[in-house]
C-alpha cells in the first residue's frame, strides 16, 4: 500500500444526515432481525456513518445517477447512496435482509423511498435490473466474492459507467495493480478490460461490525470510453488471460502451449504479436493480451480442456 494513498477521512458530525445508521442503530436492527454476520456470505456491516457519506463522495454520485448497489446488508451505505442519487437498486441475497431493508428505507427515508428498488437474488445470477439502467455500481462487496461480483456486473451492465466497491485490501491492490508487480494479476487485467482502475483510499476495521481481521480499500473504476482495440473476443483475450496466469511462473511460450496447441503454437502466437515467448503474463497490458489471443492457431479455435476460468473472477 502507498504511504501517500489518501485515507477516508471523516467530515464534520453536522454533515452526516439522521437517516444514516450508526453502531447504536445498526446493533438495534440486528437483534430485532435476529442477524448475526456470517463468515460464509463474508458479511462485515459498516457501523459508522461519516466512512458511508465520504465512500458517496468519494463515488462522486450525483442526482443524475442510478446506483446499482451488491449486498447492501442491513443498509448503511444504502441510505446514504439513497440520499444522493436519482435511484438506487440494491441487490441482496440475504432473506432476512432483503425483507427488512425496504421497510428500513421507509423508516428513516420516507421522502426517498419510492426511487429504492430491492432485487432478492444472488448478484451473480442477476441478468437484469428494473427501472432505469445503472449508472454507477457502489457497493461494500463481501471479500470471498468481490472479483467475481465485480467482474459480472460490469460485463452485464455496461450502462455502469463509474464504480465505487469497497473490498479487502489485498484484493484492492490486484485489481489496481499495474503491469510489472507482483500482485499484477487476473483481476488487474480482467478489471482493465473494462475499466480505468485506481486505489481510492483506505478503510480502517473498526467502521466495521465484526470488526474483520483484514484492512479494506476502495477502488474506483471508470469505463473505457473505447473497448480494448482488438478482433478478439472478450472470450478469447480472456482465455488468454487465465492460462497465463494459471501457470505464472512458466515464460510465455511454455505457459500458453496448453491454449495454443503445443509450446511451438504459443511461440508462434507470440512473435506474430510482437512479444517476447520468454516474457510472463505479469509483464503484459490488456492489449498485449489482446494481441496474442488474435493470433491462436486457426487449427485450435476451440477452446482447449484445460483452459478453465480461475477462481479470481471470470467474467
Amino acid at each position: 500500500m502507498s504511504s501517500t494513498e489518501p485515507e477516508v477521512s471523516e467530515p464534520a458530525a453536522s454533515e452526516v444526515s439522521d437517516a444514516l445508521l450508526g453502531p447504536a442503530d445498526i446493533r438495534e436492527l440486528a437483534t430485532a432481525l435476529g442477524v448475526r454476520p456470517t463468515k460464509q456470505r463474508g458479511q462485515n456491516f459498516v457501523i459508522d456513518a461519516n466512512t458511508v457519506r465520504r465512500i458517496v463522495r468519494t463515488a462522486e454520485v450525483t442526482r443524475d445517477d442510478v446506483v446499482v448497489e451488491v449486498g447492501p446488508g442491513l443498509g448503511s451505505l444504502t441510505l446514504a447512496l439513497l440520499e444522493a442519487a436519482d435511484r438506487l437498486v440494491a441487490v441482496e441475497i440475504d432473506d432476512v435482509l432483503a425483507g427488512a431493508l425496504p421497510a428500513t428505507v421507509e423508516a428513516r427515508l420516507p421522502a426517498r423511498a419510492d426511487r429504492f428498488t430491492l432485487v432478492h437474488s444472488d448478484a451473480m445470477q442477476v441478468t437484469e435490473l428494473p427501472g432505469p439502467p445503472p449508472t454507477a455500481l457502489v457497493a461494500n462487496l463481501p471479500y470471498n466474492v468481490a472479483v467475481p461480483v465485480l467482474l459480472t456486473m460490469l460485463a452485464r451492465f455496461p450502462s455502469i459507467e463509474r464504480t465505487l466497491v469497497m473490498v479487502q485490501a489485498e484484493v484492492a491492490d490486484r485489481l489496481a495493480a499495474e503491469p510489472g508487480s507482483k500482485v499484477y494479476g487476473v483481476p488487474s487485467v480482467k478489471a482493465n478490460w473494462y475499466a480505468h482502475v485506481k486505489r481510492a483510499g483506505s478503510i480502517g476495521r473498526n467502521v466495521f461490525w465484526p470488526a474483520p481481521n483484514v484492512d479494506s480499500g476502495l477502488v474506483s473504476m471508470v469505463r473505457r470510453t473505447e473497448p480494448v482495440a482488438t478482433t478478439a473476443t472478450k472470450e478469447e483475450v480472456f482465455a488468454v488471460v487465465d492460462a497465463a496466469f494459471a501457470q505464472r511462473r512458466k515464460t510465455l511460450r511454455a505457459a500458453l502451449a496448453g491454449w495454443a496447441g503445443s509450446a511451438p503454437a504459443a511461440e508462434a502466437a507470440l512473435v506474430a504479436a510482437g512479444i517476447s515467448p520468454q516474457a510472463r503474463g505479469e509483464s503484459l497490458t490488456v492489449e498485449e493480451f489482446a494481441r496474442i489471443a488474435e493470433g491462436k492457431p486457426a487449427a485450435q479455435d476451440k477452446p482447449a480442456a484445460q483452459d478453465k476460468p480461475t477462481a479470481e473472477g471470470t467474467a
